[in-house]
């Protein structure tokens, strides 16, 4: 039953992934036909954001009055009509339009879908979970690069990932029975905690600091590698594009294979071993080397480093915080993930364009240190409740 169950979930993460890479594979074609600027991407991804920001803050209401298994059916529906609604769009604002259902189940599916996996399942398995949800977001590129390369138009990729949405959406509703047999009532139906009572628990403000601080990470170390190996490493544009992509395959590789590790060696000790390999990746990319391997290596390895963190951070929390905090904590650790992916990479790109995007490596550096130092908080603060 639990076996069925994770395959379930497995696939759910994989269309959580799905939609994430999208716009940015198809904005070159889809901002000259809305005729709106490059720029307008960013609005988009604001209202998105902003949407999963919300829902992953009401997902402790919305999981103990619903269940996990409807909250996170009724949200992969919900991004299925946001995606159809763009396959179908011809203005920039019926594409902002539904993109607030789009952000609304992503924020909600995410939250839900993470608290349940860290109750019922293994770190391990966690692990496997987010490596799945980058197969998910490596998947999405080809399918619209084969619309795009077809002459179907980027409407036709949005649509082809819709129809995908739409039948994982009918597979979740089927699988209803199964969630109503394994979750555990006393874990659905308890007491809904309000946001200001969760705060003040100890060693909650440094999750959220370190929950923060990995996001922030990931995206701006995701987004402007490419362009750091062009412009301060003077590699040529289609080699940089091919190696930018080293951190991205570094660490959804690096999450199957610390799947086999993460229970022997445990949550916390994971995600401090995976900071440090962080920081071991970052002088790599610093030294200066003309033929520049070790900048791509260096990339590789922020990407197995950063490849524990998360999934750790979120399946520690039931151990860390209880389980009758773990919904609302999981929904607020997630909103503030969420902030960090949404406010620190524009920040390094104003740095890029007024004093110098060599900063690429000490930026990144700031954040990995955050994440160190608010870690070693977190598990001081616990162990001295306990």
């Amino acid at each position: 039953m639990y076996s069925l169950l994770l395959a379930i979930i497995y696939v759910a993460f994989i269309s959580l992934g799905l939609p994430d890479s999208l716009l940015g594979s198809a904005w070159p074609i889809m901002h000259n036909d809305l005729n709106v600027p490059l720029s307008y991407a960013g609005i988009i991804t604001m209202v998105i954001t902003v949407g999963t920001i919300v829902s992953s803050l009401a997902s402790d209401y919305l999981t103990k009055k619903l269940n996990a298994g409807l909250v996170t059916a009724i949200s992969v529906a919900m991004t299925a009509m946001g995606l159809f609604g763009f396959s179908v769009s011809k203005s920039f604002l019926l594409i902002c339009l539904f993109a607030i259902p789009y952000g609304l189940g992503a924020g909600a599916v995410d939250a839900a879908l993470n608290n349940y996996v860290a109750i019922h399942y293994s770190s391990r398995q966690m692990s496997w979970l987010h490596g799945f949800w980058g197969v998910g977001v490596s998947i999405s590129p080809y399918i619209m690069s084969y619309s795009l390369t077809n002459q179907l138009g980027w409407a036709t990729g949005y649509r082809i990932v819709s129809v995908i949405q739409i039948i994982f959406t009918a597979f979740l509703f089927l699988s209803l029975p199964l969630w109503k047999k394994t979750e555990k009532a006393e874990e659905e139906k308890g007491e809904i905690i309000p946001l200001k009572k969760v705060i003040k628990i100890k060693g909650v403000k440094e999750s959220l600091f370190t929950n923060f601080g990995f996001c922030a990470f990931e995206i701006t170390a995701g987004l402007w590698a490419t362009t750091y190996m062009v412009e301060a490493r003077g590699v040529d544009p289609e080699t940089a594009a091919r190696f930018g992509a080293l951190f991205y395959l570094g660490e959804t590789g690096g999450r199957f294979l610390t799947g086999f590790i993460a229970d022997r060696f445990g949550d916390n000790k994971m995600i401090k071993m995976g900071i440090w390999t962080m920081l071991l990746g970052l002088v790599f990319i610093a030294v200066p080397d003309k033929t520049n391997v070790l900048a791509l290596l260096g990339l590789v390895t922020i990407g197995l480093g950063a490849a524990p963190v998360f999934p750790c951070l979120l399946h520690a929390t039931p151990d860390n915080f209880g389980e009758r905090n773990s919904q609302a904590l999981v929904g607020i650790q997630m909103a503030s993930a969420y902030v960090g992916s949404c406010l620190v990479p524009p920040v390094f790109g104003f740095i890029a364009d007024n004093i110098s995007i060599h900063l690429y490596p000490l930026y990144l550096c700031i954040f990995a240190v955050l994440m160190l130092v608010m870690i070693n908080r977190m598990i001081k603060v616990i162990n001295k409740e306990s």
